[in-house]
């Protein structure tokens, strides 16, 4: 009985307690036969530095722990000797070692570089990461946009020796592959890119369409000019030392057979056709046959056609072959779509989860009001979303060539959806709206009046409305000029005696900021007199801000602030920028700041990279704090486990006991980082264009930012700058300023009083006091 109720208690476990036994006698069974086995296996280890090792035996794991210790060497550095700061490679590609994959060299001639040379470089320039020209011709005259190397010498031995020299001492360590064309054969850019992709660089490849010398045996081939041939890093570095000896023992009226019987004689290297299931494949054109008409599959595969005989040809055969490689990439969109609506049945959305179009990500969601992307509304003559602000505005440059474009683009896929039983032809844009999704691109819903034809001739007017989208196509990297953040900044700070109040503050934060960590900086102060400021008997406004700067001097040894005084009865900042441009070198790189900003370090760098010569000027957008009156004031801290407080604005002071509210202010421009030089050019424009009182006028109306954006072909850069943060200030509207400067002050000062929530409980409480 006892038995029988305790087995009654113990069933429920009986299958964790088998469960448990079996797993433990496996585990230690495993054990045993791991124990047993492993006394056999074998690894290698670094024994201790000196100690005779056999490489026969190899190290066992019963062998004593001392082989396997692991040595930590201390870093160690004399404190005798100076510290040398480790320089860095300009580019991290360089650090690691990494090479380029191809680089294609054309050799041309003096009747044929402004011609084929030309068409090459117009059809395949922009596949390659680097594409030279080598002639003969002794001081051969550069087509724009092309790079040529001159010889001096057009015998073809000496012209290929002389080239391949040149490509081992100036690229030799940069590429992995070298591939060698004639200036009249058309070359497939994305398949001779694909092909290098797929071809192991170790080794010694001489790739082309081979030839059988003549008289020789079927294994000394050579690789055929004409159709392009390709060299591997390595043959190339192997084949250097024999060059000079090729060149005097070998003797060829054809380039491409003397580098053939080179590379045989020195290396025993010849040219093949197929490496690593890799098949070069050409073709020849024969003479006057049309490419469009050409359909053979030796043709549509080839990689060079040779030869060309004409630039004409050679753009036909790249609008053809380009045409062949369109149509490739739509079927492929068409058989991934396809796929991607058989996979969509077996989600759990179903194909409601299907995004239009098919293959590309589906609109943005917002999640609040904030997020909400605007649809801008147009017409075929007017937009209504203008940069100005203004509610109207006409349609024209590339806003009106994009619309258009759009309108085309839909009437093209009505016309192939509908086509032969329909066509439409476009009456009006009724409406249109766009909008740009970050996610996907700029899409677009047009209400289109139209005129359907029947095959029939009836006609009838339809409006339709019609979606479109231009997706976001791959994302390439604008090549820019290259800039250091070594480069000096000059700061200037212009000063009316009604900020000598303010500006001691301004220099004991450049002292802070700039003269304490020891940044690469000058500071300029421009002390504009009005002309009854400073005369005799008359004491000087700029009193205190010269003890103050000769105060810095003295406690920053080597420190300089230099100050220019200049009277104006209406100073403006362009005449203020033209006394001191003639003052510094042309390479000076400038800051024009206010009294009321605090440059720092970060502020600076950003000036560094963001102004470059000859090519880009940057005005930053200040963050401006609001109305101190109209202000928030901070909450008193919450409960503990209440969670962190909200993050402050740019400009909140963690020492104050209220955060400052403020805004970006899009309509200030006072600061600006540009070089001396392109002020220079964009002045004289201005002097050239404008002559005279004309000229007089223009100047009292311009910022120096206005004198960039109408004056000068730099690019203008406009961003939010979070470093450089002012106090609350009203600024000083000259009615002398243009109606444009003069709108955009006025704004400035009434934007800066504060947010609309601000205004809205100063009004509310000035009501209820004014009915109290």
């Amino acid at each position: 009985m006892r038995l029988s109720s305790l087995l009654a208690l113990l069933r429920p476990a009986l299958p964790l307690i088998l469960g448990l036994s079996l797993g433990c006698s496996l585990s230690l069974l495993r054990v045993s036969w791991v124990q047993g086995e492993g006394e056999d296996l074998c690894v290698e280890a670094v024994g201790e530095p000196g100690r005779p090792q056999n490489p026969d035996s190899g190290h066992r794991l019963d062998q004593s722990d001392e082989d396997f210790k692991p040595r930590i060497v201390p870093y160690y550095r004399d404190p005798n000797k100076p510290y040398k700061k480790v320089l860095r490679t300009r580019y991290i590609q360089t650090e690691l070692g990494s090479r380029e994959r191809l680089l294609v060299a054309v050799l041309t001639s003096r009747a044929t570089l402004s011609t084929l040379a030309v068409a090459v470089n117009r059809t395949v320039a922009h596949h390659f990461p680097r594409l030279l020209y080598f002639t003969g011709q002794r001081g051969a005259r550069t087509p724009a946009g092309m790079q040529v190397v001159s010889h001096g010498d057009e015998r073809p031995a000496w012209l290929m020796s002389e080239t391949l020299r040149h490509l081992h001492t100036h690229f030799g360590a940069d590429y992995d592959w070298f591939f060698i064309m004639q200036d009249d054969t058309y070359v497939q850019a994305p398949r001779l890119a694909a092909l290098t992709g797929h071809l192991s660089i170790n080794q010694d490849l001489y790739l082309g369409r081979a030839e059988e010398f003549i008289g020789a045996g079927e294994q000394a081939r050579y690789c055929h000019g004409g159709f392009g041939y390709l060299l591997s890093r390595s043959l190339l570095l192997h084949l250097r030392p024999h060059l000079d000896g090729c060149r005097g023992d070998i003797l060829s009226a054809r380039p491409d057979e003397w580098l053939g019987r080179c590379l045989i004689d020195s290396l025993g290297v010849g040219c093949v056709s197929q490496h690593q299931g890799q098949q070069y494949r050409s073709f020849e054109l024969a003479k006057n046959r049309d490419p469009e008409k050409e359909g053979s599959s030796a043709f549509l595969s080839a990689f060079a056609v040779h030869p060309v005989s004409e630039a004409t040809l050679m753009y036909r055969l790249h609008k053809r072959f380009s045409a062949l490689e369109l149509e490739r990439a739509y079927s492929e969109i068409e058989q991934l779509q396809a796929q991607i609506r058989n996979l969509t049945a077996l989600t759990p959305e179903g194909e409601a989860g299907l995004s239009w179009p098919v293959g590309l990500p589906a609109p943005f969601t917002p999640h609040s009001r904030f997020e909400v992307l605007g649809w801008d509304y147009f017409t075929e003559q007017h937009t209504f979303s203008c940069a100005d602000g203004a509610p109207k505005c006409p349609l024209q440059g590339a806003n009106r060539a994009d619309v258009g474009d759009a309108v085309d683009t839909a009437l093209e896929q009505l016309n192939r959806r509908y086509q032969p039983r329909l066509r439409f032809q476009k009456r009006r844009l009724l409406n249109g709206y766009r909008r740009f999704d970050p996610a996907r691109g700029m899409e677009y819903t047009l209400d289109l009046l139209l005129e359907a034809v029947t095959q029939r001739g009836h006609r009838r007017a339809l409006a339709r409305r019609v979606s479109l989208l231009r997706p976001l196509s791959r994302v390439e990297i604008l090549p820019m000029p290259y800039v250091t953040e070594a480069t000096r900044v000059q700061l200037v700070l212009p000063l009316l005696v009604a900020e000598a109040a303010v500006a001691p503050a301004f220099l004991e934060a450049f002292a802070a900021s700039v003269l304490e960590p020891r940044e690469h900086a000058l500071l300029t102060l421009l002390l504009v007199y009005g002309p009854r400021d400073g005369g005799r008997g008359a004491p000087d406004p700029f009193l205190g801000v010269k003890a103050a700067a000769a105060e810095l001097e003295r406690r920053y040894p080597g420190a300089r602030l230099a100050w220019l005084a200049v009277r104006a009865e209406a100073p403006s900042q362009v005449r203020l920028m033209d006394v001191v441009s003639k003052k510094h070198p042309v390479d000076t790189l400038f800051f024009l700041t206010t009294v009321w900003t605090r440059p720092g370090p970060e502020v600076l760098n950003r000036c560094r990279m963001n102004a470059i010569s000859g090519w880009q000027a940057f005005f930053p957008v200040h963050f401006q704090e609001f109305n101190p009156a109209l202000s928030p004031q901070r909450p008193p801290p919450g409960p503990p486990g209440a969670g962190p407080d909200p993050p402050s604005p740019p400009g909140s002071d963690p020492s104050r006991g209220a955060p400052v509210g403020g805004r970006f202010d899009r309509q200030a421009s006072a600061e600006g980082c540009f070089y001396n030089a392109d002020y220079l050019a964009a002045r004289a424009r201005l002097a050239g264009e404008l002559a005279g009182q004309e000229e007089e006028e223009a100047l009292e109306g311009l910022e120096v930012m206005d004198v960039f954006l109408r004056f000068s072909g730099l690019h203008l850069f406009r961003a939010v700058e979070p470093g450089l943060v002012q106090k609350f200030s009203l600024r000083d509207c000259s009615p002398r300023l243009s109606e444009e400067l003069y709108h955009r002050c006025r704004l400035s000062n009434l934007e800066g009083l504060g947010g609309r929530a601000q205004l809205a409980m100063a009004l509310f409480e000035q009501e209820q006091a004014n009915s109290t």
